[in-house]
């Protein structure tokens, strides 16, 4: 599933699995389907930190999503309790 629209429907599944995996994050659903969305990027620039090539099919895909979504609900968790 390529393109932009398939972009966004991994995204906002990678925000959904995350915020369950992220328990009591409390952000939303709908900021958890927007962290997704920036967490597949995200994910995608620290595997390629590491060395690690983020192409590989849609599994993959979701998974760096889910992966670089979660890291993002985790820091923004830690800016929401220094508030």
């Amino acid at each position: 599933m390529g393109g932009f629209i398939g972009f966004i429907i991994i995204g906002a599944l990678a925000g959904f699995i995350a915020g369950k995996l992220m328990k009591g994050e409390g952000f939303g659903f709908w900021v958890n389907l927007v962290v997704g969305i920036v967490g597949g990027i995200f994910g995608g620039f620290v595997l390629r930190l590491f060395g690690v090539s983020s192409n590989g099919g849609l599994i993959w895909s979701l998974l760096t999503s889910v992966g670089g979504a979660a890291l993002l609900l985790w820091i923004l968790s830690l800016l929401k309790k220094k508030k």
